[in-house]
């Protein structure tokens, strides 16, 4: 046991946030942790790790457990270098390897008296070094800094990156540190894939236990195993991953309607019996049994129903013309850095094209280009374009919430005006806030709103994602699913791209790489091959010898086939969730769907990793 929560209630102003919580971490466990904005998850991390003290109740640690803990805005300060920062965590390390070096440069010239402590000394250093394997503190430094994306900066002073850099620096000590529980809060912000995909892999590998709030939900399904919910201030918890923790709440959620059904049902029927009975001399006691029954029953609370999830919906008035917008052989440079060369962009009507890249290649930049107005980029008829920011730039925090969305839609009357924003998941009370006084998921629901009401026929997206809840989130990916119009988007969210995308576009080396094979493949190259080598130059067809001739026509037979498969697996994968979600109380069938998913899943990375060696 590492922690445990025994009835922890705990509030503000007198308001419980959590209440009778009661949950325990063990030793190595992997746990996601979910719950809606503003549920109160934040304050459960800050008593498990002793930043607040319970109203009532107890939380019992570990002795001499030290947890790790990440914030979300957590940024790490210093006025050391990158490296620098990383190498004060061995500092004993580094005084182990130096008094070793010092009693052997003392034992060349030591008589033999000196030398029997001198070599005592010396092979109690050693045995200290090997069990701390002080000796590889700069690889595991090294590792883990190039993991992080922090290759090419060791010199760098801390103190002038930026916020996302110096949180992203401070899970870095946290890794290094290794401690015995740790606990990360959105640990996937600033992460583009290459640097998640390494994350992912390294913690899997994690030797003390994880605790991790995230809405990035492949990352949930690759590194948990139990899943805690926090709804209305009560903690519940579910065995499994993520998916698996949808399939279990909603039985649960079902057989407690149930239950309180029943019990309802049999209440009447006692209350029935009893007053056509009570009055009556021959049946009067079999009436006070059922009285005494009814006394006896322990009451079934009624279920509170989960908390709607916002509804978006993206609706104009009509399509524009095929091609919706054009650029052709363009430069793009930011901040002196040249991050597109010679480079072409076409988007057509009905398209859903996912812009993807790492950290730092350019997608916001041409994503502002593209909306410029400069005279290369030309607009199709009929285009209009609703552009969301993710930094919300366009909100002022001194205006009230229903004035900045009725001042740039005077059209709408203030109900329509407070329908939409209700419906985005802003209610009576949020509407009169100003818009500073939000949380960031209700500004970004407030965008999304806005958004809404400007009917445009194209979507360019930057990072819509940002700050949303898990429902906020499948809720925006069913819409923009439905969407019948065109979408450009940027995303971190690996699952909500895989969901909306049509087509992609990668930022490679400069340049605009389209990618026809799909989400997943593009991921599995991702992993593969994180740094893609510049292909050879090959001979003209003509000058081939037959083997090669022979090979490339057996490749190219084998990539088709494994398409083939892929889609037989997806198709199967599709139909087995179906299943899973109506499969109800029938747990042997449901293990057998988990077991078989399970089987595809890895029939398919399979699949994806000779796929990428392929193409």
């Amino acid at each position: 046991m590492l922690v445990t929560f025994e009835h922890v209630t705990y509030g503000y102003i007198g308001v419980p946030v959590v209440r009778d919580v009661c949950f325990t971490v063990h030793e190595k466990e992997r746990i996601g942790f979910l719950g809606g904005n503003g549920e109160g998850k934040t304050t459960v991390l800050k008593l498990l790790t002793g930043e607040l003290v319970p109203d009532s109740g107890n939380v019992v640690r570990k002795n001499g457990l030290s947890p790790g803990y990440l914030e979300q805005s957590g940024g790490f300060t210093s006025d050391s270098t990158v490296y620098g920062a990383m190498e004060e965590l061995f500092e004993e390390d580094r005084q182990l390897i130096a008094r070793q070096r010092e009693t052997e440069e003392a034992m060349e010239h030591a008589d033999e008296a000196a030398m029997k402590v001198l070599s005592a000394r010396y092979e109690s250093l050693t045995k200290r070094i090997a069990a701390r394997d002080s000796y590889h503190y700069d690889v595991r430094i090294r590792t883990v800094l190039n993991g992080m994306g922090f290759s090419a900066v060791y010199a760098q002073k801390v103190a002038t990156m930026s916020g996302g850099e110096r949180t992203k620096l401070k899970l870095c000590r946290l890794l290094l540190e290794e401690p015995e529980l740790l606990v990360l809060d959105e640990p996937t912000n600033h992460l583009d894939t290459t640097t998640l995909f390494w994350l992912e892999d390294y913690l899997a590998s994690y030797k003390g236990a994880l605790l991790i709030v995230s809405h990035d939900r492949y990352f949930l399904d690759r590194l948990t195993s139990r899943t805690l919910e926090l709804e209305n201030g009560v903690l519940t918890s579910y065995k499994g991953s993520y998916s698996q923790y949808r399939v279990l709440r909603e039985e649960k959620r079902k057989e407690e309607e149930r239950a309180y059904e029943r019990q309802c049902e049999e209440i009447a029927r006692l209350q029935d019996f009893v007053d056509r009975h009570i009055v009556r001399a021959t049946s009067a006691s079999a009436a006070q049994s059922r009285v005494k029954q009814l006394k006896r029953m322990e009451p079934v609370e009624k279920p509170i129903p989960p908390k709607r999830p916002p509804r978006f919906a993206f609706p104009f008035d009509e399509q524009p013309y095929e091609c919706v917008l054009r650029v052709d052989r363009f430069d793009l440079a930011a901040d002196g850095k040249q991050l597109l060369t010679d480079a072409s962009f076409t988007l057509m009507r009905g398209q859903k094209c996912a812009l993807l890249g790492d950290n730092g290649t350019g997608k916001s930049t041409l994503l502002k280009f593209l909306l410029s107005g400069d005279p290369r980029v030309r607009i199709g008829r009929y285009v209009r374009i609703g552009y969301y920011d993710q930094e919300n730039a366009a909100l002022t925090p001194s205006d009230r919430v229903l004035d900045a969305f009725w001042g740039t839609h005077r059209g709408l009357s203030q109900t329509e005006a407070r329908s939409i924003l209700a419906q985005a998941g802003l209610d009576a009370e949020d509407v009169q806030k100003t818009v500073g006084e939000l949380s960031g998921g209700l500004k970004a629901k407030l965008a999304l709103a806005m958004l809404e009401a400007e009917r445009a026929n194209v979507l360019i997206l930057d990072e819509p994602t940002n700050h949303l809840d898990l429902p906020a989130r499948e809720s925006l990916e069913s819409a923009l699913k439905e969407y019948p119009g065109t979408i450009l988007f940027v995303s971190h969210d690996r699952r909500f791209t895989e969901s909306v995308a049509t087509c992609i576009v990668s930022i490679e080396n400069g340049h605009l790489q389209p990618f026809a094979e799909g989400y997943r493949a593009f991921l599995a190259r991702k992993k593969e091959m994180p740094v893609r080598q510049p292909e050879e130059k090959k001979p003209a067809e003509g000058f081939r010898s037959k083997q090669e001739r022979a090979r490339d026509a057996m490749r190219r037979n084998r990539i088709r086939a494994i398409e083939t498969e892929l889609a037989a697996l997806e198709e199967e994968e599709a139909a087995l969730k179906e299943e899973l979600a109506v499969c109800g109380r029938d747990y042997l069938r449901a293990q057998e769907i988990t077991q078989k998913l399970e089987e595809i899943a890895a029939r398919s990375e399979k699949l994806y990793e000779e796929y990428g060696t392929l193409i």
